[in-house]
């Protein structure tokens, strides 16, 4: 070989060495997982080692995106080989906060999360809507869970998971510091009762099933108390949000498509149907995997609402008056029915 082609191959393999395997632009702060999605090794080629998917609700800590904007995140997985990930922008929100206060730049439409807040100005809240059953594949042993039959309100209805106030970090406001720790610790049977008058009391049981399990309590210490003065006035407003949900085309949606598929694109086209056209761009889906046949479940909607729940506020007016996201978050799911699958 010609020594000016040896010269040639070595200059081009060198050039090839020093452009990177792939481009990172760095982020601050943590990635919240909303949703359980492969954490994977390349987002070429999908490597998973170990099958590592992201916890709902964890804070992970965010490392850099893959380009501007990003379309995945690279974050530290603890424990997995290796722990630096990428995973879908899709699957959870960028957070400044490990609480999930959002980045600047990446403003979400979310749920609720830890700290020690104080009462809110802005009077913004998210609406966290389960499907009950999908839930339940997850949480077999949950009493609202074992206890839960086909002709039961939340077979074929939406669930109340919770109202939380905006901003996420707005929570546990001036709640003492053992029964926060209680709480975060899921000693949830240990916090105080949650005293409502019968009728409210007779509608929360129907309509929020986990407070079989105590779920009252808790939403109530780490989300109440930071919405207004008293039990009575945070869940009758919540029970009546949760009734023009199910009274709408989109419980509709879902009570006639029980053991088939809906996307994410379906969903918020019923909330536009039901509420006004763009009400679906204030939605975010969440899935769950069944962990005994790896069926992608639907199991919660969240629902950006704004404005004051003052029983003259109609849901479509809230739900205009929040701020749209673009993320949809999972992209289709099962609409399970009652009893495990």
């Amino acid at each position: 070989m010609r020594l000016s082609t040896i010269h040639g191959l070595v200059a081009a393999l060198t050039a090839i060495a020093a452009v990177p395997a792939a481009a990172e632009v760095r982020l601050e702060g943590y990635f919240i997982a909303r949703d359980e999605c492969a954490a994977t090794q390349s987002i070429r080629t999908g490597a998973n080692p170990g099958t590592v998917v992201t916890e709902i609700g964890r804070a992970y800590d965010m490392l850099a995106g893959n380009k501007e904007p990003p379309s995945h995140f690279l974050i530290r997985v603890p424990g997995a080989t290796p722990d630096r990930r990428w995973v879908s922008t899709g699957c959870g929100v960028h957070a400044t906060d490990a609480g999930g206060s959002p980045a600047p730049v990446t403003p979400p439409a979310g749920g609720g999360g830890e700290g020690g807040g104080q009462a809110a100005t802005r009077v913004d809240h998210v609406l966290a809507a389960s499907w009950q059953p999908g839930f339940c594949e997850t949480r077999p042993a949950k009493t609202e869970c074992e206890t839960q039959t086909p002709d039961r309100f939340d077979a074929s209805h939406f669930a109340l998971h919770g109202l939380w106030p905006q901003p996420r970090s707005n929570v546990y406001c001036q709640v003492a510091p053992d029964m926060a720790a209680a709480d975060k610790a899921g000693r949830w049977e240990d916090l105080p009762d949650v005293a409502l008058p019968q009728d409210v009391r007779a509608e929360l049981d129907k309509v929020m099933p986990g407070a079989a399990s105590f779920l009252d309590r808790h939403e109530w210490i780490k989300h109440g108390t930071c919405y207004g003065d008293t039990m009575e006035e945070y869940y009758s407003d919540s029970l009546a949000v949760m009734a023009d949900l199910n009274a709408s085309a989109v419980r509709d949606l879902f009570a006639a498509n029980i053991g088939a598929t809906l996307t994410a694109g379906q969903i918020r086209d019923a909330f536009d149907a039901a509420f006004g056209p763009g009400a679906g761009s204030r939605v975010r889906v969440a899935c769950v995997t069944d962990p005994s046949n790896g069926r992608r479940l639907i199991g919660e909607l969240t629902i950006g609402l704004s404005g004051e729940i003052d029983g003259e506020t109609t849901l479509s007016d809230l739900i205009f008056a929040a701020a749209p996201t673009a993320d949809a978050g999972c992209p289709q799911g099962i609409v399970d029915a009652a009893g495990l699958q």
